[in-house]
């Protein structure tokens, strides 16, 4: 890959490192399934249209090991994955057992070696780390998998996978920041009691996982904030300012892995939570400097082009870069190819093509999250 920079932007001294793959690009999960979208390479081809990427600093992620894996997912279950790959078929017994081919989990020709390279990016992306740093890896964030089964469109879980490889390494004060649309139970379960890693998430209230409630603090190593329908900018800004950034604050974590699933923006067709892309670039912004190492990974998010978009800024967000008003041609060429089979996708409106950041969606800031906020500080600061 060229290098692009752009030479009269002001960038950090230190710049961070993006990990992608090519395997996102080819690799679907069939043609009905919400994940039939093309959406680490839309954020990928933007940043390199746009002149955001260049060799030195651009990593492709490997492919995770038997033994990394292994870290925390079961070897039968792993082996049950592969085996399934090869054949392109479940027998019934590792169905029922590992779900596989059910749930929303599908078969299809990459079911290992996706979910295997995704996990190999935030490895890598925690040794480029291990002295401090910056990483973002959108091709990460299944953060619902299981030690042995897959859950919710996801087979493996990297967060965990990464979290542990900190831990392994040394560290043992982190902080895992959920900004799904749906709660991250796989990681809040795999360190409940775990007083290492706190795990923080902001997410739908009753959306699919059903899991998360404001009172679940999972042995002291979580705070959940599950929101209501609507979630505007300012509500999203006020709990980041109010409650999730004063924790990670007075904790100073060695650490911080933070998912940024897309489906809590408006146009997101599973979720009903109605952010802009700006409260995801401003609170990104807003952990940069609250720890001396920093991953970003991607996770849920079911329309190209606003996944696409979201991701891409917020690799311009920590790489210093200046998003354009209006983008050049070539970005646009970039989203204009896309294909969207959902109504969404049939007549979409033109700023999804032209644009980075959307206009923003501020509102009242309603009772109940003033609230998620109040509670969830009353166990952790002083008065």
């Amino acid at each position: 890959m060229r290098d692009c920079s752009n030479s009269e932007q002001t960038l950090p001294a230190e710049r961070p490192f993006y990990i992608g793959s090519e395997i996102y690009r080819r690799s679907t999960y069939g043609p009905t399934h919400p994940l039939a979208i093309p959406r680490v390479s839309t954020c990928t081809d933007l940043a390199a249209a746009l002149g955001w990427l260049d060799a030195a600093r651009y990593r492709d992620a490997p492919l995770a090991t038997d033994a990394e894996l292994a870290r925390f997912h079961d070897p039968d279950y792993l082996a049950a994955l592969k085996r399934a790959e090869a054949r392109r078929m479940v027998s019934a017994a590792d169905a029922a057992r590992f779900r596989l081919g059910l749930d929303g989990n599908p078969v299809y020709a990459e079911m290992f070696r996706r979910p295997a390279t995704s996990a190999g990016g935030v490895l890598l992306a925690t040794r480029l780390t291990a002295q401090g740093g910056t990483v973002h890896c959108p091709g990460g964030g299944t953060h619902h998998g299981r030690r042995d089964r897959a859950s919710g469109f996801c087979f493996l879980n990297d967060p965990v996978l990464g979290l542990l490889a900190w831990l392994d390494a040394g560290l043992d004060n982190l902080v895992y920041l959920d900004l799904d649309a749906h709660h991250g139970d796989g990681v809040q379960d795999a360190f409940a009691g775990d007083p290492r890693v706190l795990a923080i998430s902001i997410h739908e209230a009753g959306r699919w996982p059903g899991t998360g409630p404001a009172e679940d603090r999972a042995g002291g190593s979580a705070r959940n904030f599950p929101v209501p329908r609507g979630l505007n900018d300012t509500e999203h800004r006020w709990l980041m300012e109010n409650a999730v950034l004063p924790l990670i604050a007075a904790r100073r974590p060695q650490a911080i892995l933070v998912q940024t699933g897309a489906d809590a923006l408006e146009e997101d067709p599973l979720a009903r939570l109605s952010l802009s892309n700006n409260a995801y670039f401003a609170a990104i912004a807003a952990l940069r400097g609250l720890a001396p190492r920093l991953i970003v990974v991607g996770g849920g998010g079911y329309n190209p082009y606003t996944v696409g978009r979201c991701w891409a800024g917020i690799w311009a967000t920590l790489d210093g870069r200046t998003m354009p008003d209006r983008l050049p041609a070539a970005a646009q060429t970039v989203l204009r190819g896309l294909v969207y089979n959902r109504a969404a996708g049939r007549n979409p409106p033109e700023h999804w093509f032209t644009t980075l950041r959307d206009a923003p969606r501020e509102g009242p800031v309603r009772e109940a999250i003033k609230r998620l906020a109040e509670d969830a500080l009353k166990e952790t600061l002083p008065a």
